[in-house]
C-alpha cells in the first residue's frame, strides 16, 4: 500500500476507519463524509477489493440476466428502490437497454449516462463473528454518481460472477465535479399545449420536452390549469396511504441519469424511521426522503387508451424524486379508482 498515491490512500484509510465503527453506513454516506463522489470512493479501493469491468456498457447489460438472484438498487437523490429477485433478457438498442418484467425486475437503461463500472468483492461481518464476502456490481456516471447497483444474493458467487471478476483491470476513472444548474425565469414556449395535446403515446413526452427546450418541471408549470395540477408536498404520503387502504397496485419510479428502475404492484403502508418515509414490501423496499420534496405535481398526458395520470415529486434543483402510475398493462384504459382517488386528493387539498 505504500507505493498508493497519498490522496488514494487518505481515501482508503478514511474508509477503512468509518467501515470498522459504521458498519452499516451506505457507500454515499461514507463518501459525504469525505466530501467526495461515491465513484470516486469507490475507485480508490482499486487493486484491492474493486476492478474496473472494461466491457461496453450494452455488453455488460447483457449478462445481467445469467448473474442469479440479485438486489437491484437505483436512486434520484431523495429517492432509493430496492428490488430482489432476478433480471431478465436485455432488450433495446446499444444506447437505450431495456430489461422487462413488470412486477418483477423492470428497468430502462439510459447507456450513453454510464462512464465506469467495477465489481466490489466487499467483506461483511455475518453477525456471528465471522465474515462472508459480497460480490456487487456498480454503474458509475462521469460525476461519480451511481446510476445502478446490484448485489448478489447467491450463497457463493455464480461461474458467471468469477467470469466477470477475471475480465477485471485496475484502470483508474477519471471523473468530473458536477456543476449546479443556473436557474432561469420560466420561460415561454409557444405551440407547448397544442404538442401536449396532441401526444399519443407518453413515450413522446421526451421529444415534446427536447423540442421546447424544457425542463419537466417547467413543462408542468406551463401546463398548469389544462394538463398538470400543482399539490402539496404532503400528497405523495397520502395518496400511498390510500392506495394501499385500497388494496390498489401502483407503479413506483424512482430514476438516476442512467436508469430507471420501476415497481410494480400493491404497496404496505408508509412508515416513518429516521426522517424518511418508508414502503416495507415483499422483496423490496422504497426509501424516501419527503423532506427534500420541493414540489408535486399531478400530470395527466393523452394516449391512445384515454390518457394516463401520474403524481409527480420533484426538490428544490428541479430534480425528479418520485413517479406515481396506477398499475396498468399496455393498450388497457387507466384503472377509473385512481382518478377518483386523484380527484380526492385535490378537493381535499382545495377544502384546506
Amino acid at each position: 500500500m505504500h507505493s498508493l498515491p497519498w490522496t488514494q490512500r487518505a481515501i482508503l484509510d478514511a474508509f477503512d476507519a468509518t467501515r470498522a465503527s459504521t458498519p452499516h453506513l451506505p457507500a454515499i454516506e461514507v463518501a459525504k463524509r469525505l466530501s467526495i463522489s461515491e465513484g470516486e470512493l469507490q475507485a480508490a479501493r482499486l487493486g484491492r477489493d474493486v476492478i474496473t469491468l472494461p466491457l461496453t456498457p450494452h455488453a455488460l447489460a447483457e449478462r445481467f440476466h445469467r448473474l442469479g438472484r440479485v438486489r437491484a438498487l437505483t436512486r434520484s437523490r431523495h429517492a432509493v428502490l430496492e428490488q430482489e429477485g432476478s433480471y431478465p433478457v436485455l432488450r433495446g438498442s446499444s444506447q437505450a437497454g431495456l430489461l422487462l418484467d413488470p412486477g418483477g425486475l423492470d428497468l430502462r437503461l439510459h447507456f450513453s449516462q454510464w462512464h465506469w463500472s467495477c465489481l466490489i468483492r466487499d467483506r461483511l461481518a455475518d453477525g456471528e463473528g465471522g465474515h462472508q464476502e459480497r460480490f456487487s456490481l456498480q454503474i458509475f456516471d462521469r460525476y461519480g454518481r451511481a446510476l445502478h447497483k446490484l448485489f448478489s444474493l447467491e450463497p457463493w458467487p455464480l461461474k458467471e460472477w468469477q467470469q466477470l471478476e477475471a475480465l477485471g483491470s485496475e484502470r483508474m476513472p477519471a471523473f468530473t465535479q458536477l456543476a449546479k444548474p443556473a436557474s432561469r425565469p420560466l420561460p415561454s414556449a409557444p405551440g407547448l399545449a397544442a404538442d401536449w395535446m396532441a401526444m399519443s403515446d407518453v413515450h413522446q413526452f421526451f421529444a415534446l420536452l427536447k423540442r421546447h427546450g424544457l425542463s419537466r418541471r417547467e413543462a408542468n408549470a406551463l401546463m398548469e390549469g389544462r394538463y398538470t395540477r400543482s399539490l402539496t408536498t404532503s400528497a405523495l404520503e397520502q395518496t400511498l396511504s390510500q392506495a394501499c387502504e385500497n388494496a390498489m397496485p401502483l407503479m413506483l419510479f424512482v430514476a438516476s441519469p442512467g436508469c430507471v428502475q420501476i415497481r410494480s404492484g400493491r404497496v404496505p403502508p408508509p412508515l416513518r424511521r429516521r426522517g424518511w418515509l418508508n414502503l416495507f414490501g415483499e422483496g423490496f423496499t422504497l426509501h424516501l426522503d419527503d423532506a427534500g420534496i420541493d414540489e408535486v405535481w399531478q400530470v395527466h398526458k393523452p394516449n391512445r387508451d384515454g390518457g394516463v395520470t401520474s403524481l409527480e415529486a420533484f426538490d428544490a434543483e428541479g430534480e425528479l424524486i418520485l413517479q406515481l402510475y396506477a398499475q396498468r398493462s399496455e393498450g388497457q384504459p387507466e384503472r377509473p379508482d385512481w382518478r377518483e382517488l386523484l380527484r380526492r386528493l385535490g378537493e381535499r387539498e382545495a377544502a384546506a
